[in-house]
């Protein structure tokens, strides 16, 4: 089975949260082995040629500090005492820079490889698996079999946004990822939270109001927006559309939802309709108001 080139962008492994545990990556019937680096070869079909330098002379030094953590994807050659990457040969490469005698891998036949590929997306296909499973699932089809966005939304039948979308799930804070495989918020909740990446604070502030003031995720969107901005996080709450006290009165005179958004001068008062017919009946009550002055 030839390894793919990762197509669109850096490829899930760059996007991946440093802080995941990758152990829940790994099924527990997996075992685990130490192979000798004169044993393994490169995928000859592996399109990747050029690998940067510098980038591995830096893994390099960190595996002879730490050691290769997670291991390679190999198959056995037939008939050979050797073993080719399926994935992983960044991490091979840099052994051997390392001067490593061993790397850890997980040796599967071509039989398993198959199987595995397609339980992992039946799993993505389930309609009752998490966003952060299905996450979860993409990632392991990048690692296992080097396949990029691109592909992995040909498999799937799915755009490659969506499967972007669903990647970068995993680049969560700990706790927005909790709240998200609780269910505490949405996945539109959490990509208004990934949008303020590297703005750790104001991560925590969307994270805190959405939960505490059950935020939609327009109004996550919005408070996004105007953090972004440069708006401090009091601002930013400022700038978002919401209910108070006076705009469930409103709201209670026309019969609909009426909310308010602060602008830099002044706002804007949101009223909701569902229909013509509907913003018909809203603009008679408010005509009925007025006449009542």
């Amino acid at each position: 089975m030839s390894a793919q080139k990762p197509s669109l962008g850096r490829g899930l492994g760059a996007l991946i949260s440093e802080d995941l545990d990758r152990s829940i990556l790994t099924e527990d019937n997996e075992r685990v082995q130490k192979l000798l680096i004169s044993d393994i070869v490169p995928n000859p079909d592996q399109p990747r040629r050029e690998f940067d330098e510098t980038a591995l002379n830096e893994l390099a030094a960190s595996l002879k500090q730490h050691g290769v953590v997670q291991p390679i994807i190999v198959v056995r050659n037939s008939g050979q005492n050797s073993y080719q990457i399926i994935a992983g040969e960044r991490r091979w490469r840099a052994a051997q820079l390392a001067k490593l005698a061993h790397i850890p891998a997980i040796v599967r036949s071509l039989k398993e490889l198959e199987q595995i590929e397609l339980s992992l997306i039946e799993n993505i296909q389930r309609v009752d698996l998490s966003p952060l499973e299905q996450a979860l699932s993409v990632y392991k089809l990048q690692q296992q079999f080097n396949l990029g966005l691109d592909e992995i939304a040909k498999k799937l039948g799915k755009a490659p946004s969506t499967i972007s979308n669903l990647s970068r799930l995993l680049q969560l804070p700990d706790n927005a990822r909790e709240a998200l495989r609780t269910g505490k918020i949405s996945e539109g909740h959490a990509r208004a939270i990934l949008s303020l990446k590297g703005m750790e604070d104001k991560q925590a502030e969307l994270l805190r109001s959405i939960q505490n003031n059950s935020w939609t995720v327009r109004q996550a969107e919005q408070f996004a927006t105007a953090a972004k901005a440069g708006a401090s996080a009091t601002s930013a709450k400022s700038r978002t559309a919401t209910e108070t006290d006076l705009t469930k009165r409103v709201g209670q005179k026309l019969g609909t939802k009426v909310q308010i958004k602060h602008t830099a001068k002044g706002g804007q008062l949101l009223i909701r309709f569902n229909s013509d017919e509907h913003l018909a009946e809203i603009a008679k009550a408010i005509e009925a108001q007025a006449q009542n002055q």
